[in-house]
């Protein structure tokens, strides 16, 4: 049986709205507190309680800051434009981590750079999977903003995103992903309302152009609603350009659970985000890919080099240079990219900007890949991730890079040697299991 995670955004998505959906779900809430405890980050506390919405029971998770960095997002008044603040239920507002109010609404605002926010996720205790995606989110974000606002990605300060609030939304929700584990995760669209909303340098149109550009960037689907308002906020953005990796839903699938998450905005369509766990047969294990390939004979490694990470960080699912000789005898380069139907346009497009290539050849190509799962497991040098790999009766375990890099480090082996000794670890607690 294959698993995979189905998030339905007909509201939209934020990054509370996602943490809370999946510990509904089923993910370990304690373990959820333990990773956020080790980020040692002061300003806030959490609080995981039950609200309704439209009469249905569903799961909030608060970030409550303390009120040297409170920031008051949940103003709606405010937040469009209507100039006097509202107080309401503070369920029915959901919090908004990605814009940095002026005036008389502005509080203390940490900004951070990506460097500071990444060296808060690596000195916490997350496993290896929780905190490479936590990072992602975080590229991403960078990358969007950086375009937004005309500034190369160094200098890119994240106002409220790099807050207390939105590092907490972030990692929680990849702690939540790493610790549910599925197969897959299918987002079929993103429901977006229209309109504007007030940023630090005044009204900006729906979607915002941080949502747009990771939308552009990612090939994410956007679906107008007709609702005036902010139904995905950049950070639900950039989580689901992190995590998804198909966008149309299986022929037929049981649900073997269900979560509901609360957001705490309040617009003519409840805000609430629906999890579920899917479990589909797997009676074939081919898929469909297409194969991207240009010969390159006039361009800079730095730049073969560079496009290379873009196309990693915008979907491909491999990308690789093989050196070949063209007319003329120049030495040049094959370039190849392995990708899925949603981000073959996105990553054509970065190939004709980050090369000299004017021409991309293309063919669609049917594939049979090995059942693949991760298991996660307690060493004397920290948690450790292996990838089990499966066909027929044929099983290969794989250590994976960053815990191998992670164990070598403290223990002093070589990184091959510490990836073995991960595999061994694994086979040994299997036996006695």
């Amino acid at each position: 049986m294959s698993k995979s995670l189905y998030l339905e955004c007909g509201s939209g998505i934020s990054g509370d709205m996602t943490v809370a959906a999946l510990l509904d779900l089923g993910a370990d809430r304690e373990v959820l507190e333990k990773s956020l405890e080790s980020l040692k980050l002061p300003g806030y506390e959490i609080a995981i309680t039950r609200v309704k919405k439209s009469g249905l029971d569903a799961c909030d998770f608060n970030v409550i800051l303390d009120a040297e960095h409170e920031n008051h997002d949940h103003d709606m008044a405010y937040l469009h434009g209507d100039g006097a603040e509202v107080h309401d239920h503070p369920h029915d507002h959901e919090h908004h981590h990605d814009h940095d109010h002026t005036g008389e609404h502005h509080h203390h605002h940490e900004h951070r750079g990506l460097p500071e926010i990444l060296a808060i996720i690596r000195r916490g205790g997350l496993t290896p999977g929780a905190r490479a995606l936590a990072e992602r989110i975080f590229q991403i974000l960078a990358e969007a903003e950086a375009k937004a606002h005309g500034v190369p990605l160094d200098q890119v300060h994240f106002h409220e995103v790099g807050a207390v609030d939105s590092i907490v939304d972030i990692v929680s929700a990849a702690v939540c992903l790493d610790n549910l584990a599925p197969d897959e995760v299918i987002v079929t669209g993103l429901s977006e309302g229209s309109g504007f909303v007030r940023c630090q340098h005044g009204m900006i149109p729906v979607p915002v152009p941080a949502v747009l550009n990771i939308v552009q960037a990612h090939g994410l689907t956007l679906v107008p609603t007709g609702i005036q308002g902010e139904l995905v906020t950049p950070t639900g953005a950039a989580i689901v350009a992190a995590i998804r990796t198909k966008e149309t839903l299986p022929a037929s699938f049981k649900c073997t659970r269900t979560g509901l998450g609360a957001g705490k905005r309040t617009y003519e369509r409840p805000s609430l985000l629906r999890a579920m766990m899917l479990e589909t047969e797997e009676n074939d294990e081919k898929d469909t890919i297409w194969k991207l390939e240009c010969n390159i004979d006039d361009c800079t490694g730095e730049a073969l080099g560079y496009c290379m990470g873009k196309l990693l960080r915008s979907g491909a699912r491999d990308v690789h240079y093989i050196p070949v000789y063209m007319k003329k005898n120049r030495p040049a380069y094959q370039l190849d990219v392995i990708c899925d139907d949603t981000t073959r346009e996105t990553l054509e497009n970065i190939i004709f900007a980050e090369t000299t290539t004017i021409g991309i050849r293309r063919c669609r190509m049917e594939r049979t890949v090995m059942k693949r799962e991760f298991a996660t497991i307690a060493t004397e040098y920290g948690d450790a991730t292996v990838k089990i790999c499966r066909h027929g009766e044929i099983e290969k375990i794989y250590p994976e890079y960053e815990s191998a890099a992670v164990i070598a480090e403290k223990s002093g082996m070589p990184v091959g040697e510490a990836g073995a000794w991960i595999v061994q670890k694994y086979k040994e607690g299997n036996k006695k299991a």
